[in-house]
């Protein structure tokens, strides 16, 4: 690129971005803008959008212009304080702040010769939060044999783990003859769907679908060590259990000390997935949510969804990153270098399944900084209050059923299911807040995941309020969810 006559018009157009940013902000906070669009067709985008790219090049004011008129109306905003679904995604300005900077150095670190800050900064920073989370000291770095690594999502941990597991179930033969239909994988019917994807991609097929306790959702261990048993007598190899601590369903906690202590028992590589719930740990009365991880060979958090970090910036540990490390590692003669070669330092391109990667670890590490670990906490503790006092609105109201109640998320249930699937579908179509839908033993729930930094009191007192009318009789009438770009929901 010519700085010449670039610099003084990106300078000015950071520091619109910025103006726009905290005023986008500002209107979410004041709930000024709804969570949704209703009546957004698909295509809408699309054909407000010129067919043909530019032959000219063309000032970044009116792309950042046309970037608010005709892109952010036609996006759900995950940020917004009444954005209940999925699980929350977190974000912040020193998260901001990192990714402006990370994509300007523009660092490609896929080795420690391409990039030995940035790779250096990683491994501290993996270590700082395994600490600050209370896991075991073989998942350090410092440890010889562990580390962590920057993924950029959940999926790519388990994928990631998927092969190590199958390296070290092998002896290594794998990577010659690939899985030969012989090795599974073993995960409950409540394991996140990117497990499910992940035995696919790597070629074991379907998995093995352990049954859960019963009225719990949490894996069943004796179930487990029949499902292994079986497997062995049928000529197959089990190769890794997926344990979850936080299911997406109901934030369920699958028993880890006593899949941890099958899976040593049985030879079996446990990972376990613990997205959303495992940033919890960072704060002392939930650190019961890391029992039994000790057995464990890999371990996940999404840094991204309850730790005021921007999506991607998911973290992964492993206490054998040599069988990681000797599944992953491809080395053309155009990736060797002298400091590879001595083993002295991680190439985190054989941690991962992308050769190339950006600067990752500067977001996390500008968090950190910026909250500290007891502003984190403070941030948890928050949503996990705003949560508690959902449940309690939910509990308190004839007519809903309160299905679970586990750190920021929130299960209900109208009296029947006829009337839950009805709420659902009405609530859908209304701009002021968004639920994910699901199924808990077999019934229709609504699911509430409380996680914007936004969220206030007011805001969980509206958002019952707006649930409310959508349960009453007749429900709200077509002016109740009528949105005007200048005015907040009504």
């Amino acid at each position: 690129m010519s700085l010449g006559n670039e610099v003084e018009p990106f300078r000015a157009a950071v520091h619109e971005a910025v103006d726009r940013l905290v005023g986008h902000w500002r209107a979410l906070a004041d709930e000024r803008l709804p969570v949704t669009r209703p009546g957004r067709a698909p295509g809408a985008t699309v054909a407000a959008l010129p067919a043909l790219p530019p032959e000219q090049g063309e000032p970044l004011d009116r792309i950042l212009q046309d970037t608010w008129d005709t892109v952010v109306p036609g996006l759900v905003h995950w940020q917004h304080p009444a954005f209940l679904a999925y699980y929350p995604t977190g974000n912040s300005p020193a998260s901001v702040l990192a990714e402006l900077v990370t994509a300007g150095l523009g660092v490609q670190g896929m080795m420690w010769t391409t990039g030995p800050a940035a790779t250096e900064l990683e491994q501290v920073v993996t270590d700082w939060l395994a600490q600050a989370l209370g896991l075991p000291g073989h998942f350090l770095h410092t440890s010889g044999n562990g580390g962590g690594v920057i993924q950029d999502s959940a999926s790519s941990a388990v994928l990631v783990a998927v092969v190590a597991a199958l390296h070290r179930a092998s002896r290594g033969r794998w990577r010659g003859h690939g899985t030969e239909g012989r090795y599974r994988l073993y995960r409950t019917d409540q394991a996140n769907s990117c497990v499910a994807k992940a035995a696919r991609v790597a070629g074991l097929g379907e998995s093995t679908v352990v049954p859960t306790l019963p009225g719990t959702a949490r894996m069943d261990p004796r179930a487990l060590r029949e499902r292994l048993a079986a497997d062995r007598a049928a000529g197959g190899v089990p190769a890794i259990v997926v344990a979850t601590v936080g299911t997406t369903g109901t934030c369920a906690v699958d028993p880890l000390a006593d899949i941890g202590r099958i899976c040593r028992e049985e030879g079996v590589w446990l990972h376990v997935d613990a997205a959303y719930a495992g940033p919890a740990a960072l704060c002392p009365e939930f650190r019961w949510l890391n029992d039994g991880v000790g057995a464990a060979d890999s371990y996940t958090v999404n840094a991204h969804k309850w730790m005021r970090t921007g999506t991607p910036c998911n973290v992964m540990w492993t206490s054998d990153r040599r069988s990681l490390t000797e599944a992953m590692s491809v080395s053309p003669p155009y990736l060797r270098n002298e400091a590879s070669d001595t083993g002295a330092v991680v190439d985190y391109r054989d941690w991962q399944i992308p050769l190339g990667r950006p600067m990752r670890a500067l977001k996390l590490w500008y968090v950190m900084r910026a909250h500290g670990l007891q502003g984190l906490r403070e941030a948890i503790r928050h949503d996990v209050r705003m949560a508690a006092l959902l449940a309690e609105l939910v509990a308190a109201e004839a007519g809903f059923h309160l299905v679970t109640h586990r750190l920021g998320l929130v299960v209900f249930r109208l009296d029947t299911d006829l009337r839950t699937r009805e709420v659902a579908r009405s609530l859908a179509g209304d701009p002021a807040l968004l639920l994910t839908s699901s199924t808990v033993d077999g019934r229709p729930v609504l699911r509430a995941a409380l996680g914007s930094p936004l969220l206030t009191e007011a805001t969980v007192h509206r958002v019952w309020r707006t649930i409310r009318r959508h349960a009453a009789p007749g429900g709200p009438t077509a002016s109740e969810v009528e949105v005007d770009d200048d005015r907040r929901v009504v």
